[in-house]
């Protein structure tokens, strides 16, 4: 057997355009079921129902069982990191819409990407950490440091002392690394518990995926990490 064979299945997988709108779909994390897959990737639960089972025997999304019901989501976070960086090598898909252009920007502008906050935002955070020194670029990611650990505990993140490492995701939108990994998924909650950030109102599945930074959040970031984001819609 070729010894990258299993390299060019997952390939083959992601490489079906239902599939992987699907899989760019499910990025975030979140549990959808196959129903509303069909209508996002614009075919039959049936058609649906077979690429669903592609994906989860190739190990690319698992199966969350409630009840008679059953939900997709993607299998971890290294899938997700693979469709974020096929996402940041590929051109941008064509607009024909004003409602497609309002979901892209906001996409753009901030966004969940396996339960952390990406985009703009995502990346506008990552730099001002680094600039106020709560975290240092290393060439894997970056370091939490002890003003960072301090920083985080004040505003109510749980954290480690012992596990400084944190991981970077290249934003697909951005071109530019944002923090991921748990941490990251910790401070994200913790933002939208506290109301610097909310979810988007959109009815799509896409447009659940948008974050918005509210004017509380404005004031909190402009104090806590001297950063003032560019305007929504620009």
């Amino acid at each position: 057997m070729d010894i990258y064979e299993p390299v060019t299945k997952v390939a083959q997988l992601i490489g079906d355009p239902r599939r992987a709108t699907i899989l760019m779909t499910l990025v975030d994390g979140q549990a959808w079921p196959a129903g509303d897959l069909a209508q996002v990737a614009g075919i039959s639960p049936s058609t649906a129902s077979d690429h669903l089972g592609q994906l989860v025997s190739g190990g690319l999304l698992t199966v969350v069982q409630q009840g008679r019901h059953r939900y997709y989501r993607i299998a971890n976070s290294d899938v997700a990191q693979i469709m974020e960086s096929l996402a940041s090598v590929a051109p941008p898909g064509p607009i024909r819409s004003l409602r497609q252009s309002d979901l892209r920007k906001a996409l753009q502008y901030a966004r969940t990407c396996y339960d952390h906050v990406a985009g703009y935002v995502g990346v506008a955070v990552t730099e001002a950490g680094i600039r106020r020194g709560y975290w240092n670029q290393e060439e894997a990611g970056y370091w939490l440091t002890d003003a960072g650990l301090a920083w985080l505990q004040e505003i109510g993140v749980p954290c480690d002392a012992g596990q400084r490492s944190i991981p970077t995701h290249i934003d697909w939108t951005e071109r530019a690394g944002h923090l991921a990994g748990p941490l990251s998924v910790r401070l994200t909650a913790r933002l939208f518990e506290l109301g610097w950030f909310t979810r988007g109102t959109g009815t799509t599945i896409a447009s659940k995926r948008t974050v918005v930074v509210t004017e509380a959040g404005k004031d909190a970031f402009r104090q806590h990490l001297g950063l003032e984001f560019r305007n929504a819609r620009s």
